[in-house]
């Protein structure tokens, strides 16, 4: 069994208002930042699991996207994974 290490980046779907963003973007506006613009806010998640494969890791945590961490109605989600490397002591 592998070890596993996955990031996952949660956005608002395009079309979603991000109202959180929104606020952010006003105030840095009023805070000499004019410059910035489109900011949206998203999550970041991390977590470890244990498969035989990549591949399997991977089903794995969209799975666990799709029914619990991100809300697949208004989120879209992408996962990035590691194999965590086992030191022999």
């Amino acid at each position: 069994m592998n070890t596993y290490h996955a990031t996952i980046t949660i956005t608002l779907r395009k079309g979603i208002l991000d109202v959180q963003g929104k606020t952010v973007e006003h105030a840095l506006h009023a805070t000499d930042f004019p410059m910035i613009s489109h900011l949206r806010i998203g999550k970041y998640v991390e977590l470890t699991v244990e498969a035989e494969n990549k591949t399997t890791a991977h089903s794995l945590v969209e799975d666990a996207c799709r029914k619990l961490i991100a809300n697949p109605i208004m989120e879209d989600f992408s996962i990035s994974l590691n194999e965590l490397q086992v030191e022999n002591v």
